[in-house]
């Protein structure tokens, strides 16, 4: 039997939503077979927050590391999907909605406030600044969510981000989580490590559990 691999990244294109007034992706074709070239050959222009990425400490705090500088092992090991429902516009995550118990070093939420990366919506959900609080008391390292943003798309404060400063956690954003079961996996999310970047699009993937990876990181 073939190992479930659930894709948690949404495909990059130039429908792919960003942030109002951020760069859209786009590839220019350099060089193309169809006109004669040897080979293709192209350049993309993009946000490096796009889609499925992960969100340096430098994106939120003048003081902060680069994604370059960020240790991969943060954004690879025992994973937990938990899933809210019933989510007014625009409400953040809270405590409350969280069920059961969190049993996993990397925490992954869906909201299900933002269904299709190609069509984006303004009124997201985002976390609540005690909820990550939380998180780290129970020995949370990274979190994750199914929208653009930990904060609402109009926050000035970043008050989630913040928390993600004060306490170092790593952070993933614009995830696909709709058809992943809640439980426990791997999961293997590595940014590219871009000199001085603020984020990194990502390849998030989710396995089945493998605890001998938990060695690496």
């Amino acid at each position: 039997m073939k190992t479930k691999i659930f894709d948690l990244t949404p495909k990059i294109s130039p429908r792919l939503g960003v942030f109002p007034g951020d760069q859209p992706f786009k590839r220019e074709v350099a060089l193309s077979m169809k006109d004669g070239a040897n080979l293709e050959l192209s350049r993309i222009v993009s946000t490096v927050h796009l889609g499925a990425h992960a969100d340096a400490p430098s994106h939120y705090n003048a003081h902060g590391a680069a994604i370059s500088e960020r240790p991969v092992t943060r954004y690879m090991g025992k994973c937990q999907v938990l899933r809210v429902s019933g989510l007014r516009p625009k409400e953040r995550v809270r405590i409350e909605h969280i069920r059961g118990v969190v049993s996993a070093p990397r925490v992954l939420v869906d909201t299900q406030t933002f269904p299709d990366p190609e069509n984006w919506n303004s009124d997201f959900s985002s976390f609540e600044p005690e909820l990550l609080e939380w998180f780290v008391s129970q020995k949370v390292t990274l979190v994750g969510i199914d929208t653009p943003s930990v904060d609402p798309e109009d926050s000035k404060a970043l008050e989630a981000h913040q928390i993600l400063w004060k306490n170092d956690l790593a952070v993933l954003e614009g995830l696909i989580l709709k058809n992943v079961p809640e439980g426990i996996y791997t999961l293997i999310a590595l940014p590219l490590p871009i000199e001085d970047g603020d984020a990194s699009p990502v390849r998030a993937i989710l396995i089945p559990y493998v605890p001998a990876l938990d060695d690496l990181a």
